[in-house]
């Protein structure tokens, strides 16, 4: 599968979740997971089953071990610190597990291009 239309699926999905709506006169932004976590427990296992599935994308796409041990940190705290009720609703919208592993994964794969430039630029010296 095309990784360009991965990492498509994967910023709508983080946005969707993290940061979609934006509470008037502030520059509060939240999503799908602080509306869900609204509902303790349930909602916030609704909202684990969508993080996960962004961090099936990441798999797929290569993500390294590394990686997907620190997306999975930023999902489980997420999803315990969450399922408390109103804190966890308020820890949703600061937290932003889903941003924080979309920017992993991407801070992940500038460093792979950047290597990969790197190795080709030494190959033509």
């Amino acid at each position: 599968m095309d990784n360009t239309a991965r990492l498509k699926r994967i910023e709508w999905l983080a946005e969707m979740l993290d940061s979609r709506y934006r509470i008037p006169g502030t520059k509060i932004r939240f999503g799908w997971d602080g509306i869900l976590s609204v509902l303790p427990v349930a909602g916030d296992t609704v909202a684990l089953g969508l993080s996960a599935y962004l961090m099936y994308e990441a798999w797929q796409g290569g993500a390294s071990k590394t990686t997907m041990a620190k997306m999975a940190g930023n999902t489980g705290v997420d999803y315990v610190i969450g399922s408390i009720p109103v804190i966890g609703t308020v820890f949703d919208i600061a937290f932003k597990a889903n941003t924080r592993n979309r920017e992993l994964l991407l801070t992940e794969l500038r460093r792979r291009e950047e290597a990969r430039l790197n190795e080709i630029e030494r190959d033509a010296a």
